[in-house]
């Protein structure tokens, strides 16, 4: 196995034990930006807004609410830890797929253009081409 290659599974298996341990210790406090929108204003013990203006006030729906992965954790699974751990597994899944998809497209294409290149290259090489009668 090529130290590329075991350099790449041993960053995905880091990413996917963080994402699937660490993540279930992530803090429910509002973080910077959350607690930014939320300044002005008032809350209740059930967390909605009671008095003042605040940005969290003018507050809408998320439009990917209903998705399977919304709110940081897999739906029907509840808010657990399992369901936080799952969510960032498939997050990470998800990303490495996709960037593997990239870069191998890239090296792809750049393997195929090099052999033009390459052609082009020797074509210059072996001469230079007659010129063409413009009349």
């Amino acid at each position: 196995m090529s130290r590329n290659r075991i350099f790449l599974l041993t960053g995905l298996l880091l990413a996917l034990l963080l994402a699937g341990v660490v993540s279930s210790f992530a803090s429910s406090k509002p973080d910077g930006l959350d607690a930014a929108a939320r300044k002005g204003c008032t809350f209740d013990s059930q967390d909605n807004i009671t008095g003042g203006d605040c940005l969290a006030r003018r507050e809408t729906d998320n439009q990917t609410k209903d998705s399977p992965l919304a709110d940081y954790g897999i739906r029907g699974l509840g808010d657990g830890p399992l369901s936080t751990g799952l969510a960032g597994v498939a997050g990470v899944l998800v990303t490495f797929a996709v960037g593997y998809a990239v870069f191998w497209l890239a090296r792809r294409r750049r393997s195929s253009g090099s052999e033009s290149v390459g052609s082009a290259e020797s074509a210059e090489s072996a001469g230079p081409a007659e010129p063409a009668d413009v009349r």
